[in-house]
């Protein structure tokens, strides 16, 4: 198996594309440590794939908050013994953060800020503390909106849009300790939180004259996140580094 013998740490990793990464990390063959902002969510999804016979390690944490973050990145090495893989995928997303760029409030602003960026960099800067001296792998879960603009979610694209420039000067940085930095730009993936987004940012009042059809005539599934996470974490990829990867079904083609 591609991960064998590897700790992966998978922030936003019990929902989602989050835990299709912890999923397809954990046939892999890897130890994966789940942080969810609540423990209860954590739990369920560890509990979950332990009872497939996987190693997990649930945490519940704010990664926005450094004391927090040390100590997942501790628990981690008191668990497992090391940390190889990062994935930074936790991040408020679809209707949470979605409103008018003129009417957008303060407090959302911060909150979602804190948790898609900042929480981003915390997370990486005391993990690749911990890989300094054996290598490892950190991977940004970015977003096709990054890339072209949505309507109603002018701070989510931009704080995807950040993501390029950190994983470009990480990898520039970690290079050195052999630690790659990449990031994954998913298009419209199948999860909870994006299930009915289109009706509902129309009963919200936003146009819709934006959308986009995808080529392949499908909404992607998280585990196919994951598997383009497995390669970004493994050795198939031991030469890329400070890149980003559309995985989009051809969203961004036209």
């Amino acid at each position: 198996m591609k991960l064998e013998g590897k700790t992966a740490v998978v922030t936003g990793g019990g929902t989602g594309i989050g835990m299709g990464i912890s999923r397809s990390f954990a046939e892999a063959g890897a130890k994966v440590v789940i942080v969810q902002s609540t423990l209860e969510k954590a739990q369920r999804a560890a509990d979950e794939l332990r009872a497939e016979g996987h190693s997990v390690l649930p945490v519940g944490a704010d990664i926005s908050r450094r004391e927090l973050v040390q100590k997942v990145v501790a628990d981690a090495i008191k668990e497992f013994g090391a940390i190889d893989i990062l994935v930074n995928n936790a991040a408020l997303t679809g209707s949470k953060v979605s409103g008018g760029f003129l009417d957008f409030p303060d407090e959302l602003l911060d909150r979602t800020i804190d948790v898609n960026l900042k929480g981003t960099f915390i997370m990486s800067q005391e993990a690749a503390r911990a890989m300094v001296g054996r290598g490892g792998s950190i991977i940004h879960i970015s977003s096709v909106g990054a890339y072209a603009a949505q309507e109603g979610a002018a701070i989510y694209c931009a704080t995807k849009s950040a993501l390029f420039g950190l994983t470009k000067t990480m990898a520039l940085e970690l290079g050195r300790h052999n630690i790659r930095v990449n990031a994954i730009a998913p298009g419209d993936i199948r999860t909870e939180t994006s299930e009915n987004i289109v009706s509902e940012k129309k009963e919200r009042g936003f146009s819709g004259d934006y959308l986009r059809k995808i080529p392949l005539n499908r909404r992607g599934e998280p585990v196919e996140i994951g598997a383009t996470a497995v390669f970004l974490a493994s050795e198939d990829s031991s030469y890329i580094t400070g890149e980003t990867i559309v995985v989009d079904g051809g969203f961004l083609i036209y």
